[in-house]
C-alpha cells in the first residue's frame, strides 16, 4: 500500500476515529461551500465543487451536511477572507509531503504545521523542496466486486483518455491527466460503473518504503494533520504494507 493510494486512504478514512471523522467532514463541507462561493451551486460549470462532492460520496457524508454547505456557500460571505496555499516538507524516514492549506490565520496555521511536523519526527521545507516529486493527475477507484473485468474496464478507460489502469488489492486505480477528467468519468458513466473515488490529486513520482517506527511515525502524523483544521488535503510518497497502513 502506497501514501498516493485513494483507496488505501478511504479505508484509512472510514475507520479514523469519531475525531478525526469529525474533521473530515468540517472539511469536505468548507471545501463545497467555498467552491459554490467561487464558481456557483451547479457542479457541471464548477469543477472544484464536482471534485468536492465526489469526495463527500467517497466519506459517505450525509446529504443533509451537504445541503446545508451548498446554501451557505450561497449565502452571505462568511468564510471569505480564508487564504489557500501549499506547505511543502518531510515525514518519518524522508517522506516527501505537501499540505494544501485552507485558513483565515496564516500565522496560526505555519505554527502548527510546524508543531506537527517536530513532533512526529519529520520537518517543514522551504517552498519547492519536495513539489518537484508529484504530479496533478486525475484519479479513478472502481472496486473489484462491482465491476470483475479487467480487461473490459480498461479498453472503455483508455478509450476515453486515460493514461493507466493497476489492479490493487481489491480496486482497479486509474489515472489520466486532469483534463481529461469529464472524459473519463463520462464512459464510465455511461456504462453503470460506479466510482469509489474519482478526484484530482497530486500523485508522487516514487515512494518510499516504511516499515516499524517509522510506518507508525508517518501513520500518527498524517492522523495529526487531518485532525488540524487549517490543513485541508494531506499528499505523501511513502509506501506502507496493508497491515500497517491499517494499524
Amino acid at each position: 500500500m502506497s501514501g498516493h493510494s485513494k483507496w488505501a486512504n478511504i479505508k484509512r478514512k472510514k475507520g479514523a476515529n469519531d475525531a478525526i471523522r469529525g474533521k473530515i467532514t468540517t472539511k469536505i463541507g468548507r471545501e463545497i461551500t467555498i467552491a459554490v462561493r467561487m464558481g456557483g451551486p451547479d457542479p457541471v460549470g464548477n469543477m472544484r465543487l464536482k471534485l468536492a462532492l465526489s469526495k463527500a460520496k467517497a466519506n459517505n457524508i450525509p446529504k443533509d451536511n451537504i445541503q446545508r454547505a451548498i446554501k451557505k456557500g450561497q449565502g452571505a460571505a462568511d468564510g471569505a477572507n480564508y487564504e489557500e496555499f501549499t506547505y511543502e516538507g518531510y515525514g518519518p524516514g524522508g517522506v516527501a509531503m505537501l499540505l494544501d492549506i485552507m485558513t483565515d490565520n496564516r500565522n496560526r496555521a505555519a505554527a502548527d504545521v510546524r508543531h506537527l511536523f517536530s513532533k512526529h519526527g519529520g520537518n517543514l521545507g522551504e517552498t519547492g523542496c519536495v513539489s518537484w516529486m508529484f504530479k496533478q493527475k486525475a484519479v479513478f477507484v472502481v472496486e473489484k466486486e462491482k465491476f470483475e473485468d479487467e480487461d473490459a474496464l480498461m479498453d472503455i478507460v483508455l478509450e476515453a483518455g486515460a493514461e493507466d489502469m493497476k489492479a490493487e488489492d481489491d480496486v482497479f486505480e486509474i489515472t489520466a491527466e486532469p483534463g481529461d477528467f469529464n472524459a473519463v468519468e463520462a464512459a464510465l458513466a455511461e456504462k453503470g460503473i460506479e466510482t469509489a473515488s474519482a478526484e484530482i490529486t497530486m500523485v508522487p513520482d516514487t515512494t518510499v518504503h516504511l516499515e516499524g517506527k517509522d510506518a507508525q511515525k508517518m501513520l500518527d502524523l498524517i492522523d495529526a494533520f487531518e485532525e488540524s483544521d487549517d490543513v485541508q488535503n494531506v499528499y505523501a510518497n511513502y509506501e506502507i504494507d496493508e497491515d500497517s497502513l491499517e494499524g
